[in-house]
């Protein structure tokens, strides 16, 4: 009977531990922070937003836990009520390509308990140049290639996002090929023929550029070999009739 009875209240308990619970949670605060800042670069006063003093920020022991990382990227200065930087933040190896890059802090009080929810939006630097896979590109394309064939190459990569990301490609100006570039898909363009007679081969310089501010860029070297087609008849290196008169007499053999 007794635990038919504790069995009744259980939920009845957890209501009410929901219940104070929710009013030691207040509402969310957040704060833009720029990756790469460094240590004890102020990111806000929490002492300020929040509406506390300073004194009951060091008097009760006032902190920060993270959510599901084990990193503290920032901590407390329990006299200015300054939240600070304690650990270089990359967001790329936070969040990856993501367009949106958050970390979840909870600021702890204690006697009595209270908790504030702190959102960090970490916003992108142009920390990254443009990069592609290799050094060099080696690409083998026939003499008989048609004008406007098309010969694809594999795009830059860019670890930074948006308008610090990868932006535009530049081809070295050449005799023989334009650069088309259609959503990341990056083209070499034949515009006029080869001819593999005047040029065996060429070097290409293609650079990947992005928008941030200093710009930054990265490079590959195209070496295009021109492959030979049977498109020319052999040539005597003199006329035929002077070749046959240079040739000596044939001797005549008879057997008995």
């Amino acid at each position: 009977m007794g635990n038919k009875g504790l069995s009744a209240i259980r939920p009845m308990l957890g209501f009410v531990f929901f219940l104070v619970t929710l009013h030691l949670v207040y509402g969310d605060l957040s704060y833009s922070v720029s990756e790469e800042m460094k240590r004890d670069a102020v990111i806000g006063n929490l002492a300020k937003d929040l509406g506390l003093d300073r004194i009951s920020i060091s008097s009760r022991q006032a902190r920060v836990d993270f959510e599901d990382i084990r990193k503290t990227y920032c901590d407390i200065n329990r006299s200015t009520g300054e939240l600070v930087t304690s650990e270089r933040i990359d967001r790329e190896s936070l969040c990856g390509n993501k367009p949106s890059c958050v970390l979840k802090v909870d600021l702890v009080l204690e006697n009595p308990l209270e908790l504030h929810r702190v959102s960090l939006h970490i916003q992108d630097v142009n920390d990254n140049s443009p990069q592609f896979k290799d050094h060099l590109i080696e690409m083998e394309i026939s003499e008989l290639a048609e004008k406007g064939s098309r010969f694809p190459i594999e795009e830059a990569h860019d670890a930074d996002i948006g308008q610090n990301a990868v932006q535009r490609y530049i081809l070295q100006k050449n005799d023989h090929f334009i650069l088309s570039v259609d959503s990341k898909k990056v083209d070499l363009v034949l515009e006029n023929k080869l001819d593999r007679e005047k040029q065996k081969e060429m070097n290409l310089l293609l650079t990947a550029l992005d928008g941030g501010s200093p710009q930054r860029s990265g490079t590959v070297v195209i070496h295009v070999t021109v492959l030979d087609a049977n498109d020319n008849a052999p040539v005597f290196s003199q006329p035929l009739t002077r070749a046959l008169h240079l040739c000596p007499p044939l001797k005549l053999f008879s057997y008995l």
